[in-house]
């Protein structure tokens, strides 16, 4: 399952070419900055936390059986070295209630980002991500803007199906709630000013 490529610099890594490694460095090291960086909000951590998964996957490099391909071994080293990254750091975040979405509040609030420009709605969605707690923007990041399958998500996050599944359905409602709470106020300001 793993790219031809990648199993060679493998095989190549494990007996005993340890400059073959610099080559999934080079393939690999905006994903792993990318997710870290997504879940910790900071430079320096994201960097960190890189260079940390590169060290984790060499050690543990004889340990990857091919079974699933070699980027989702190595996001699921990027993304538990990231929580445990936050787990060291965790100062505050964010809770806040639910409130009941219902079908008519869910399609006031698809109308109203329809009516906003592409870039104006990516930079409120952005926005909004970064308000969800660490685990629900992570695996909302994962699915629509990585395009991981559940099933890469679950072996990443090491979830079941099920669990993933009401993860996910949560950070969806809790994502359409600050997006709501985010975009109706500035509408309602802004209307009528053109």
């Amino acid at each position: 399952m793993t790219d031809k490529n990648d199993q060679l610099y493998i095989t190549k890594i494990i007996n005993g070419d340890v400059n073959a490694f610099a080559h999934l460095v080079d393939d690999y090291k905006n994903m792993v900055f990318s997710l870290a960086f997504k879940m910790t909000k900071s430079r320096e951590e994201a960097e960190e936390i890189s260079q940390d998964t590169f060290i984790k996957a060499f050690k543990n490099l004889k340990n990857f059986k091919g079974d699933s391909k070699f980027s989702t071994w190595l996001y699921r080293i990027a993304y538990h070295t990231s929580l445990d990254a936050i787990k060291k750091n965790r100062n505050n975040n964010a809770n806040f209630e639910i409130n009941e979405i219902t079908f008519n509040q869910i399609q006031a609030v698809e109308t109203i980002l329809q009516g906003i420009e592409r870039k104006e709605r990516s930079k409120i969605m952005d926005v909004c991500l970064q308000k969800l707690p660490d685990e629900q923007r992570t695996i909302i990041w994962m699915f629509y803007y990585d395009e991981l399958s559940l099933k890469e998500i679950m072996e990443v996050t090491s979830l079941s199906e099920a669990n993933l599944k009401v993860k996910l359905h949560r950070a969806r409602k809790k994502l359409l709630t600050i997006v709501k709470e985010n975009v109706e106020p500035e509408i309602i300001e802004n209307y009528g000013r053109k």
